[in-house]
């Protein structure tokens, strides 16, 4: 998307000291932010998008490179209970736009989708570019101003924040803009290379909206591999296993063998969990069951079968198919002795210990959880203490694992938060 098909409108700009005059402003030109433009300017209202990137919509550009995963199939329950903790009000947000209405969206820009193997939801091309070109057409259309490399800086008059007197830094210096109503999707904390570097967190504090830490979401975790683990197989799947956690929690996957640790979709699916033992204890352990599929009376009789002249490598590979990276986990996070007791390799093979000591950076996760206090939003997710101002998207305090999970949520809260804002212009009348 070349830069200049989405420059600032020259109608109404303004320079420091002149305000110009809007009916609603969305900040965050992300999925969340452009959803919210979408509502708004669909029920009549004249809606100016800003966003501190030179274009719009880069963080939903990148997750699109290993294929746009837009949604899930998976039935309404199951659906609503990868939002945890935060599910009654997620499954609020979805009563009003839900994942089948998304793809009924995509479907009416005309990019079709289809249902992988896992359930998840893609266009047909599995890209994101072919679809944000054709939302920010018909975004334009419906004359949606778009205001790239516009940083917003809070307030201009802090002791008196609201939707007026918003302070957003430009190429050609700073502008003020006085809106009716504002509609925040800035994001949190991750990818802030990519415009969620999480400035906004502590303007909103300062004016009474509480903010729950932010914390790394669908992230990896590092543990201590040795030299020899992590130069031969970072990189390596490890396919077809179990993971359980201290607590019991069990879920059938596969991960990926990092650098530092351990990332990839059975990771980031008991993420929250796994942070919140480390972040409690300074470290967890979690056992790993290498073959989920066979009992583990069956895999203790297969490693006590004579081995005769063959190495244990041997061995395990041709009873129980364990080689490559699964064999080298064994090495890695087994006792020595343990490969000369084959009671003790096979209840190893069937719980292996694995110790997470920290996670990943938050600037490189894909989402964070924590944000804009969920108490701290009216139903229609406008801030009790800054009213005409509404909350949407990552900014707010909730996560999801990965699988169209958060963008489906980012698209129902932006609907909520759209909803909302036309209410109140429409009060003010």
């Amino acid at each position: 998307m070349p830069p200049s098909s989405l420059s600032p409108s020259p109608s109404g700009a303004s320079t420091f000291g002149v305000a110009e005059t809007i009916d609603v402003a969305v900040i965050g030109a992300g999925p969340a932010g452009l959803m919210a433009a979408e509502v708004l300017s669909a029920a009549g209202w004249r809606v100016d998008v800003y966003d501190a990137m030179p274009s719009v919509g880069r963080k939903f550009l990148m997750a699109g490179k290993g294929g746009m995963n837009l949604t899930h199939s998976e039935p309404a329950a199951p659906f609503v209970a990868r939002y945890g903790k935060r599910a009654d009000a997620v499954a609020r947000w979805l009563r009003r736009f839900s994942a089948d209405d998304v793809r009924s969206w995509a479907h009416r820009l005309g990019i079709d989708t289809f249902v992988g193997t896992s359930g998840r939801v893609f266009p047909v091309d599995m890209k994101a570019a072919p679809l944000l070109r054709a939302w920010l057409t018909r975004l334009r259309a419906a004359g949606v101003r778009l205001h790239v490399r516009h940083r917003w800086l809070g307030w201009e008059a802090q002791a008196a924040a609201g939707p007026d007197d918003l302070r957003f830094a430009t190429p050609s210096g700073e502008r003020r803009v006085r809106a009716k109503a504002v509609v925040l999707t800035l994001g949190g904390a991750s990818w802030p290379q990519l415009g969620s570097d999480a400035a906004w967190v502590p303007w909103l504090q300062d004016h009474g909206v509480g903010v729950a830490p932010l914390l790394p979401a669908n992230a990896g975790f590092e543990t201590d591999w040795t030299p020899h683990l992590r130069e031969r197989f970072a990189g390596h799947p490890v396919k077809s296993v179990t993971m359980t956690l201290p607590d019991g929690t069990t879920r059938q996957g596969e991960f990926v063998i990092s650098t530092h640790g351990i990332e990839g979709s059975l990771v980031y699916a008991l993420c929250a969990p796994i942070r919140d033992a480390i972040r409690a204890n300074g470290s967890t352990q979690i056992h790993l069951d290498l073959l989920p599929d066979w009992r583990e009376q069956r895999v203790a009789e297969e490693v006590a079968r004579p081995r005769e002249s063959r190495s244990m490598a041997s061995h395990l590979q041709s009873r129980l198919g364990i080689a490559g990276v699964k064999a080298a986990l064994l090495r890695e996070c087994l006792p020595r002795e343990t490969f000369n007791d084959p009671a003790a390799l096979a209840a190893g093979i069937k719980r292996l210990p694995l110790t997470l000591l920290r996670t990943r950076p938050i600037a490189e996760v894909i989402s964070t959880a924590g944000g804009v206090a969920l108490d701290a939003l009216d139903a229609h997710l406008m801030a009790k203490a800054l009213p005409g101002v509404f909350c949407a998207g990552e900014m707010l305090d909730w996560e999801a694992p990965t699988g169209g999970y958060l963008l489906t949520a980012c698209f129902a809260s932006a609907c909520v938060a759209g909803d909302g804002a036309a209410a109140y212009l429409q009060a003010l009348r």
